[in-house]
Parts: C-alpha cells; structure tokens; sequence
C-alpha cells in the first residue's frame, strides 16, 4: 500500500508497507505492541478479513439478492466499517465476482466427485443417489451460490456460470449415452437438458424447506427422474 491510503490511519510505521499492498492499511501496526507487523502477519490478517467480507457478502446476497445488496450492508453484517471494506474491495461487483468465483470452483470439485467413473457404472436408482445427493448438499450448505448465479448480471460469474452449465450438460450426455446408446446426439441432448430443468426446478423447492421436507422433495426429486429416465434405459455400464 502507498502513503496516500495510509494517511490519517496509521501514524506509526509509516513508509515500511511491502508485501500486501492495498490490503491492510489499518492492519499495518499491531494492537498490544504497537510494532510493525511482517509481512506474512499482515497477509494473514488480510486473508482473515477478506473471508470474514466474503462471508458477510453471502449472508446478504441470501437475504436480499445480488441487485438490492449494498456495501454498507455487507460491512454492517460483518461488523467493520465501509472504509475497511473499500481497502479489500472497490465495490459490490468485485465482492460478488470474488465470492462467486471461489463457489463456482466449489462446484466444479463436487460435479467431479459426483461424477467419478465407480458411480456411473451404477444401476440407475443407486447412480441418482451418488450424483445427485453431492450436488443438492453443496447447494444447501452454500446457499450464496444459488443466489449469485441466478439475475445477478455480473460478466464474470455469468461467463463462468455457462462453462458450468455446458460442462454440466456433457457430464449427463456421456452418461446417458453409456445408458441409452442407441440414442441420437439430438435426443441426448434433448433429455440433458430436461434433467438439468427438472433438477434446477426442483432444487428451489429443496432449498426452501429443511429437514424432513427437504429430505422428502430430495426424494421426490430422484422419484421423478427415476421414472423419467427409465423408459428409456436399454443397458446398463459395466460394474
């Protein structure tokens, strides 16, 4: 950080700042000693702090959507005021694209884990069970996510967000295909998008409720593209 985000904050130390520049202006003196903390302190406590933002941006988002959120209210819910905030953070677009970037690398992992090759060689009703049950859980405990991908209009988690999708897509249609392969690539297609329509559908639903009525639109849910997808099933994958 220069001098000029320093002034008036921070009397003792000045001129010292390296690492961690724009990131911890009134960080730079410890509180019981008042020495100058080393870098790696410093860089420590930012992480600490950009979380304790992160966190409070989600809350928010949850709340009140992306379009009404402020930074005053995401500095409210996290306890600081907004000028700590702008030393992290220029504005609320940057706090969404941060916090939706780490959600959306959340959710690539758990697509990964929910598609590993053992449970695709699953029957179908225990294949739902390991794919879809990773998935609806990172929903549940990251209900941010849901929040931000949905209207928010920020380029960056809307790019990221259609990579998802389309990645999501091919998961199911080479799934599918192992399943039902004497479909076109047209039908397949056609059928991916319904699952993921009646799985996105669904989710508000699961999202909405908790314990045994989450529990029980879960299994609705596996009922419905059970009874959807078995028709249609000629083989099943090798276990």
């Amino acid at each position: 950080m220069g001098k000029n985000t320093e002034k008036g904050t921070e009397g003792p130390g000045k001129g010292t700042e390296g690492p961690g520049k724009g990131t911890e202006g009134s960080e730079k003196v410890t509180a019981d000693t008042g020495t100058t903390a080393t870098p790696r302190r410093r860089q420590a406590r930012g992480e600490r702090r950009i979380s304790q933002l992160l966190a409070a941006a989600a809350g928010v988002f949850c709340r009140t959507g992306y379009a009404s959120a402020s930074t005053n209210a995401i500095a409210r819910e996290a306890g600081v005021s907004p000028g700590t905030l702008y030393q992290y953070f220029p504005n609320k677009e940057a706090i969404a694209v941060e916090l939706g970037g780490q959600l959306l690398q959340r959710a690539h992992e758990t697509h990964g884990q929910a598609f590993r090759p053992e449970n695709l060689r699953r029957p179908l009703p225990e294949l739902l069970d390991a794919v879809l049950d990773p998935v609806i859980a990172f929903n549940c405990e990251n209900p941010a996510f849901w929040a931000l991908m949905h209207g928010t209009g920020v380029p960056g988690i809307a790019q990221e967000h259609e990579e998802l999708h389309v990645g999501l897509l091919a998961r199911i249609e080479a799934v599918l295909r192992d399943f039902c392969p004497e479909a076109s690539t047209q039908e397949l297609t056609h059928i991916s998008n319904m699952i993921l329509g009646i799985f996105k559908s669904s989710l508000d639903l699961i999202l909405a409720h908790e314990g045994e009525e989450r529990a029980a639109y879960t299994a609705e849910l596996k009922t419905v593209l059970l009874r959807y997808l078995e028709p249609m099933i000629t083989t099943t994958p090798p276990r």
